[in-house]
C-alpha cells in the first residue's frame, strides 16, 4: 500500500483590492490581529522585522497614497497653506535624501508604530525614540536610535525567556479594547509632528489639521501595514512613499537646470 505525499499548496498572492478592503475594515475597527499572508517565516520575531511581503504590493500602496494625496488631500493642504501664509521648510536645493529615506522611516516607525503590536516595549521605547527623533540625524540621535535597536533585538538574540513570554491574557484583553484609540491617536500624532515641516507664522488653529491631511492618511496606511505585515513592512513603505515627492522635485530641478543652460 502506497501513501501519497501531501501536496503543498502555496497561498494565493495578495491582491490589492483584497488588501484595500481589509484596510478599510481595519480603519473602522482596528485590531492587531490577524496577520496577512504570505507568512513564509515561522519565527514571529523575524517575521515582524523581515516580513514576506511582495515589494510590488508595497509600491502599489505607495502609488495609492501618492495619487490620493496629489488629487485630494494635497490640494487641500496647499489651499490651507496659501490661505494662512504657512510655508514649507523644505530646501529644494538641499534635498534631505538620507533623512527622508533612512532616518524618518526607522525613527518615526519606532516612535509611533512599533509598540502597537508590542505594547510591553512601548513604555520605554517610545520616549527614548522620541528623544532621538527630536535630536535629529546627528550623532547623539543616531547613537540613541542605535541603542534602541540593540535593546529591541538583544533579548531575542540572547534567548531571554521573558522576551518570548506571552503577555498575560488579562492585559491582552485590556489592550485589545483600547487598541482602536491607540491606533487612531498614533495616526493623529504622526500627522501633528509633521506640522514642524511648515513655518506656520500666524496660521489659524483650525487650518492646522488641513496642512497635514496627507500625513494623516499615510499614518493610517502605515499603521495598518505595521499590524498586518510587520514593522519592517511599515518602514519599507515609509521609505518608498517618501522617495516619490523627493524624486519628482529632483527631476523638475534637473529639467529646469537644463532649460536654463
Amino acid at each position: 500500500m502506497t501513501v501519497d505525499s501531501p501536496v503543498l499548496v502555496k497561498p494565493p498572492k495578495p491582491r490589492f483590492r483584497d488588501e484595500f478592503a481589509d484596510f478599510a475594515r481595519f480603519v473602522v475597527r482596528p485590531s492587531f490581529t490577524p496577520r496577512l499572508p504570505p507568512r513564509e517565516i515561522e519565527n514571529g520575531w523575524i517575521q515582524d522585522w523581515f516580513p514576506s511581503v511582495p515589494l510590488v504590493g508595497l509600491f502599489k500602496w505607495a502609488l495609492f497614497l501618492w495619487v490620493v494625496n496629489l488629487i485630494l488631500f494635497g490640494p487641500i493642504a496647499v489651499w490651507a497653506a496659501t490661505s494662512s501664509g504657512a510655508t514649507h521648510r523644505l530646501d529644494v536645493y538641499n534635498m534631505p535624501w538620507l533623512q527622508a529615506l533612512i532616518w524618518a522611516p526607522i525613527v518615526e516607525e519606532l516612535v509611533f508604530r512599533y509598540g502597537m503590536r508590542r505594547p510591553a516595549y512601548a513604555w520605554w521605547l517610545a520616549p527614548i525614540a522620541t528623544v532621538a527623533m527630536l535630536l535629529g540625524p546627528k550623532w547623539p540621535g543616531i547613537l540613541l536610535i542605535a541603542a534602541v535597536l540593540v535593546m529591541c533585538w538583544a533579548p531575542y538574540l540572547s534567548g531571554a525567556k521573558w522576551a518570548r513570554r506571552s503577555t498575560p491574557w488579562r492585559w491582552r484583553l485590556y489592550y485589545w479594547r483600547a487598541f482602536p484609540v491607540v491606533f487612531h491617536l498614533a495616526s493623529l500624532l504622526f500627522a501633528a509632528v509633521h506640522l514642524y515641516n511648515f513655518k506656520l507664522h500666524h496660521t489659524a488653529w483650525w487650518l492646522l489639521p488641513l496642512l497635514v491631511l496627507p500625513q494623516w492618511l499615510t499614518g493610517l496606511v502605515l499603521g495598518w501595514q505595521r499590524c498586518r505585515r510587520g514593522i519592517g513592512a511599515s518602514m519599507l513603505l515609509h521609505c518608498i512613499f517618501n522617495s516619490g515627492p523627493l524624486l519628482v522635485v529632483w527631476i523638475l530641478l534637473q529639467i529646469a537646470g537644463d532649460a536654463l543652460t
